[in-house]
């Protein structure tokens, strides 16, 4: 049977509502109705918009490789207060960060959406500047999405830049500092496996940040968001059944994962698109000190991954039982 919501729900609840609705359709469609929009206009009398249009895209197609352009107008939007406030979402400091440095920020797990990530480290309105003053975060993305019209430019200004290592490595080799580059390290893979009550990791070969937290020496900080994977149910998708096998090979051809994930509605609670109200902490951990080397060996990137996986090991242990993972729970890495 279908529960449908009150009719007398305050205000800020349907802001909230109306903000995390429209981070929905934002990840999930409005890149495809930028591509669409772009074609459309010309054949119609505004065919001079997406002309001039593609002509700044020339001019600018280095710039998301190049540190992207984040604009605090858009970060500092009132509608990500209440996303934020619809879950709710925090962030929590263990640990000062140098503005003097740069740093990888590792950040576990992906969860479907992401939704962690975007709040914390896209938007301001988790108090990102307050907490880490003088630092200034970029979140990576699938380098396909800096491809489409006018989507290139919103997501760059949230500080989204390209997964590619030569985005990441512009931003670490900047001398004065004060840059944290955050990367999903399950990555879209990852999402496949994300379901209330599960904490296995993609992370066992992903090794790559790790080669390049090296190559800048750049201290490596551990970030787990408690609560990511409880916002979304998804459909069983076992390891060897079609389904998973259709969801790797798409994944494989189209870089995009497609997990088959469904919550609540939006004026029902029973099923639908948008996330369950259920709160994500993000907790930020104690960075690990890397010692630079330009061409590292892999007995070197061995021996640094596994202090890793033990450093983000002991910051879910710390951590884990405040926000409602029970003490016999561990995290487990495929």
């Amino acid at each position: 049977m279908v529960k449908f919501a009150p009719l007398k729900i305050p205000l800020e609840r349907r802001l909230q509502t109306a903000a995390v609705l429209q981070w929905v359709f934002s990840f999930l469609a409005l890149a495809q109705c930028c591509v669409v929009l772009f074609i459309a206009l010309l054949f119609t009398r505004f065919w001079l918009i997406s002309v001039l249009y593609a002509t700044w895209w020339f001019l600018d197609i280095d710039t998301p490789s190049k540190g992207g352009r984040p604009h605090r107008l858009l970060r500092q939007s009132i509608v990500w207060r209440y996303f934020k406030d619809y879950f709710p979402i925090t962030l929590v400091k263990t640990a000062d960060l140098d503005p003097r440095q740069n740093y990888v920020l590792a950040f576990h797990p992906h969860g479907v959406l992401i939704a962690g990530a975007f709040a914390n480290f896209c938007t301001e309105a988790t108090g990102f500047p307050d907490l880490f003053p003088g630092m200034s975060p970029y979140l990576l993305m699938l380098p396909l999405w800096f491809r489409v019209p006018f989507f290139r430019d919103y997501i760059l200004a949230g500080g989204l830049i390209p997964s590619d290592r030569d985005s990441a490595s512009y931003l670490l080799r900047k001398k004065d500092g004060g840059n944290v580059v955050v990367i999903a390290i399950g990555g879209a893979p990852e999402s496949l496996d994300a379901r209330p009550g599960a904490y296995t990791l993609l992370l066992k070969n992903r090794k790559g940040f790790i080669k390049l937290a090296i190559q800048h020496g750049t201290p490596l900080v551990p970030a787990f968001s408690f609560g990511e994977n409880e916002v979304f149910d998804q459909v069983s998708n076992p390891k060897g059944t079609w389904l998973r096998r259709a969801q790797e090979k798409l994944q494989k051809i189209m870089g995009v994962a497609l997990p088959l994930f469904h919550a609540r509605g939006v004026f029902q609670y029973s099923f639908g698109l948008m996330p369950y109200r259920k709160p994500i902490f993000t907790v930020v951990g104690k960075p690990l000190k890397v010692e630079m080397k330009s061409n590292p060996s892999p007995e070197e990137i061995d021996e640094l991954h596994k202090k890793y996986i033990e450093h983000l090991c002991q910051l879910f242990e710390e951590h884990k039982t405040k926000y409602g993972v029970p003490e016999d729970v561990h995290l487990t890495f495929i």
